[in-house]
């Protein structure tokens, strides 16, 4: 019997493929994810012409329509739809914007991108899939007393999805070093279930794939060479002696039963293995001495206050290497402070980020750091993903 979810034995997932299309694509984390439960992705959306040119680069299979959501299958409807292949597409999934309302942010209730949902909610009743998943962070039920929960819910409850609902979901739970919560909405079309119904069953689903122990910071990045090369320069491929379960999926040298060496390969020239993004900002000598100070797993208010103030204890953290990471953010793009390794007086690099999102080796980020850093934080973990996707392939077959 395999130890994780995610090494069963292909044989064990149907072969026949899905379909799937993705809204608010941003780089490709919940596509990849996606594409690992055994879906074709027919099409993808994203607005952000630099998360675009990283999609393009990691899926140059799958049409990419670079533009707003709101602009998506509206004036040329039916003709887009037979063109690209839409009729009985089985799964509708993404994330729309969650800025206005994360927790971090300044949660505005009139921020235009709240709304964005029912572009989504549009695009699904356009379709008519058979499960849709709508990816957001859980501030976004509690806000304003429930009004956007409600608001969801009635929406795709209107539009054929009587038994929508939502789940809270901890990403650590199933296989991604890192405690990343976020609310999962999901509906059937027509289903049968009710609305309660829906829920109980999609969270007996995902209990069967659950870890009974995460993986670590240091699960994820200890195989990682400690020096860093400047952005946009490439390492030779380090070597591992013995690999944990986590280190197997992501390393390029290794086949596991979700990703083969040759998937993660897929765009590294034959015979040449390298480790792209392994770079990170650059740090001046008094931060070096200021997070010399600063312990495993603490933060800026632990530190002497000959060295720091106290003030903005977030503003300094350093991960500890015995646990999950704590969640990964855009913001690392202006400021890396709150993401320190945790045993080097550095910055984490681009890589290790990308590792504690779960991106495997050969996922390749384009752009500058500073985009690279922004995508990687706006991604949908692909192992969460992946759990979703299989949660949405029981569903469809129970239909």
């Amino acid at each position: 019997m395999p130890k994780y979810w995610f090494e069963e034995h292909p044989s064990k997932v149907p072969a026949k493929p899905l379909t799937a299309i993705s809204l608010f694509s941003g780089c490709g984390g919940f596509c990849e994810g996606i594409k690992r439960a055994g879906f074709k992705i027919l099409c993808s959306v994203e607005l952000d012409p630099h998360a675009c040119a990283t999609y393009r680069h990691n899926f140059p299979d799958v049409p990419l329509i670079e533009g707003s959501v709101a602009d998506f299958l509206k004036k040329n409807r039916d003709q887009d739809v037979k063109q690209l292949g839409l009729k009985n597409v089985d799964l509708v999934f993404g994330g729309p914007p969650c800025q206005g309302f994360s927790q971090i942010g300044p949660r505005n209730l009139n921020d235009q991108r709240n709304s964005l949902y029912e572009e989504y909610a549009r695009v699904v009743e356009t379709l008519k899939p058979k499960v849709f998943l709508m990816e957001n962070v859980p501030n976004l039920v509690l806000m304003n007393k429930g009004q956007f929960r409600d608001a969801i819910l009635q929406k795709f409850q209107s539009i054929g999805y009587k038994n929508a609902s939502y789940i809270k979901v901890k990403a650590s739970d199933y296989g991604v070093p890192q405690d990343r919560y976020r609310v999962i909405f999901m509906g059937t079309k027509d289903g049968e279930m009710s609305h309660d119904e829906l829920k109980s069953e999609c969270l007996s689903i995902l209990a069967s794939l659950q870890l009974k122990k995460p993986f670590t910071v240091w699960d994820a990045i200890g195989d990682l060479p400690p020096g860093v090369v400047p952005s946009g320069e490439i390492l030779p491929y380090p070597k591992a002696r013995n690999p944990n379960a986590f280190q197997k999926l992501m390393r390029l040298d290794r086949d596991t039963a979700l990703y083969s060496a040759e998937t993660k390969r897929r765009l590294t020239p034959v015979g040449h293995l390298h480790l792209h993004n392994h770079h990170t900002k650059e740090i001046q000598a008094r931060r070096i001495e200021l997070i010399s100070h600063l312990k495993q797993g603490m933060k800026g208010d632990s530190l002497p206050k000959e060295i720091w103030n106290g003030m903005r204890p977030e503003k300094w953290r350093r991960l500890h290497p015995a646990k999950p990471a704590y969640t990964i953010l855009a913001q690392m793009h202006r400021d890396l402070s709150e993401w320190v390794h945790p045993n080097l007086e550095r910055w984490i690099t681009v890589r290790e980020a990308a590792r504690l999102q779960s991106f495997h080796d050969g996922f390749i980020f384009v752009g500058s750091e500073w985009q690279q850093l922004k995508q990687i934080g706006n991604a949908v973990p692909p192992l969460l993903g992946a759990a979703l996707g299989r949660l949405a392939r029981a569903l469809i077959s129970k239909r």
